[in-house]
């Protein structure tokens, strides 16, 4: 891929990120009761009020940081949502759970009641996200208190004691290391660390670390294959759960170990997180015969359990195209470009559109994707 075809995509992306931008701005700030509207159909309309925190927190994040890192979108009705959104957060999001703890709720109607609260901590995620990142453009430190304080029981329930989540232990359950637990722990230590000084890098250092041993061990089958569940020892687990992989989990996590990699100077993790978690996942999650990467693959060749596997979703081509585009600009590797070429022809040939694309999970991928590989590309081209 030739310096002028990089440039292309560049402006392709910046494009594509301007009308995801511009819609959402014109479609879905509830100006009523606050907070977001997240099912919204390409025309525009609303087709489902219910607010799902994971959105909310997501959109209040990224518009701060689009706000906050770029100039063009560095306008008063992007800080308005952002700051309408985030009150929205704070008023209805948190709900106590029997133990007494503080937990996010899952979903909310459109006025803010909780509708649905889940035993994982992917809500509290985000809601520490959006905190935290709100808090770097208001300057309000009790936001800034409050992400820490969420952040505080997150590592609590993950490493001490998990009852609080609501999820009870039953006689045949086997505790396991899920990849998505670390690997969004380590993106909130990268967040609420970022630019806040020695103090609290040095607060949340030994988690990172943590974070980082709890990755690697899903390294398996000597170093052939990336597993989303293993055993908290780091062995293997039997059966369909052991087995699976998910390949965008997994370039995901590599680019965030890349992270940890560069601001540790740690160039072993550097190396590691190119060769197993970004180019590996994507020897076996992509389709070579028609391609795209899967969504869930089974390491042993088997149908897996979910019945969705064989779908290509949005997100994962955006963290594909995160993930080769960051290693070729720190390695400067020319067949990692080539396979970011590969990803890139295929997401931006097929019917995705800003506008489809925001009705699910994977469209706000498409942004947070947008808007890092740009950033990489700017850096790094």
């Amino acid at each position: 891929m030739s310096v002028v075809t990089l440039e292309k995509c560049r402006e392709n992306i910046r494009k594509q990120l301007d009308n995801v931008v511009d819609f959402w701005l014109k479609y879905s700030l509830d100006r009523v009761h606050g907070g977001f509207f997240t099912c919204i159909g390409k025309d525009g309309k609303i087709y489902d009020e219910l607010k799902y925190v994971w959105l909310q927190g997501r959109q209040v994040w990224m518009y701060c940081r689009l706000y906050r890192t770029m100039d063009r979108f560095h306008k008063p009705e992007i800080l308005e949502a952002a700051t309408v959104g985030g009150a929205f957060l704070r008023k209805f999001a948190r709900v106590s759970s029997s133990s007494g703890q503080w937990k996010c709720a899952f979903c909310l109607t459109r006025d803010g009641k909780a509708l649905k609260v889940q035993r994982t901590i992917f809500s509290e995620c985000f809601y520490i996200m959006a905190m935290d990142e709100l808090s770097r453009l208001t300057g309000d430190k009790d936001m800034q208190l409050e992400a820490e304080q969420m952040m505080e029981q997150l590592i609590y329930w993950v490493q001490v004691d998990p009852s609080g989540l609501g999820r009870p232990q039953l006689p045949g359950e086997v505790p396991i290391n899920s990849l998505s637990v670390p690997m969004m722990l380590m993106c909130l230590v990268q967040q609420l660390t970022e630019g806040r000084g020695q103090e609290v890098a040095q607060k949340y250092k030994e988690l990172g670390n943590w974070c980082v041993e709890q990755i690697l061990q899903h390294i398996q089958r000597a170093g052939t294959a990336i597993l989303e569940n293993v055993s908290v020892d780091g062995s293997e687990l039997p059966g369909c759960q052991g087995r699976l992989q998910n390949p965008g989990h997994a370039l995901e996590a590599g680019w965030f170990l890349m992270l940890y990699g560069a601001q540790s100077g740690d160039k072993e993790i550097h190396r590691t997180a190119i060769r197993n978690f970004v180019e590996l996942p994507y020897q076996y999650g992509w389709d070579k015969e028609h391609g795209g990467l899967f969504y869930f693959l089974d390491v042993d060749g088997h149908c897996p359990t979910q019945l969705e596997w064989s779908m290509k979703l949005w997100w994962p081509h955006c963290e594909a195209l995160i993930a080769f585009l960051m290693a070729y600009s720190h390695t400067r590797k020319p067949e990692l470009l080539e396979i970011f070429s590969e990803v890139y022809q295929y997401t931006f040939s097929h019917p995705y559109s800003p506008n489809e694309t925001v009705n699910s999970l994977g469209g706000w991928a498409d942004l947070n994707g947008g808007v890092v590989a740009v950033q990489a590309m700017e850096q790094g081209s």
